[in-house]
C-alpha cells in the first residue's frame, strides 16, 4: 500500500521559509513522477513543483519560481519543497503527489498558513 506523509507545516510570518518534507512508504519515489501541489481556501488545487521520475530536474508554476525548491533524496524515500520568501498569498494546505501513467497517489496535506 503506497503513502505518501507530508510534514513541516506551520505559521509563518511574510518573508519567512519552511522545509515541507514528503515520505514515500510502500513504494520507491524514483519511479514516480513526485510533485507538490497546494489548495488555497475558495480556489482550486494548482501544481507548485514537480520532478520527472527519469531525472533530477524540477519543475515550477510561475507564482514559486525562485522562491521554492524541490529536491528529492531517493535513499530516503523522501521529496522536499523548500519554501522560501513566503507572502500571504502562498497560504494553502500543501499535499505530496505521485503519479505513473494513470496512476497517482495524495498524501494527507500539510497547511501552511501565512500571516503576519
Amino acid at each position: 500500500q503506497v503513502q505518501l506523509i507530508e510534514s513541516g507545516g506551520g505559521l509563518v510570518h511574510p518573508g519567512g521559509s519552511l522545509n515541507l518534507s514528503c515520505v514515500a512508504s510502500g513504494t520507491l519515489i524514483h519511479i514516480w513522477d513526485m510533485g507538490w501541489f497546494r489548495q488555497a481556501p475558495g480556489k482550486q488545487r494548482e501544481l507548485v513543483a514537480r520532478i520527472v521520475r527519469k531525472t533530477d530536474d524540477a519543475n515550477y508554476s510561475d507564482s514559486v519560481r525562485g522562491r521554492f525548491t524541490m529536491t528529492r533524496d531517493v535513499a530516503k524515500n523522501t521529496v522536499y519543497l523548500q519554501m522560501n520568501n513566503l507572502e500571504l498569498e502562498d497560504t494553502a494546505i500543501y499535499y505530496c503527489h505521485a503519479t505513473f501513467f494513470s496512476t497517482d497517489h495524495w498524501g494527507q496535506g500539510t497547511q501552511v498558513p501565512v500571516s503576519s
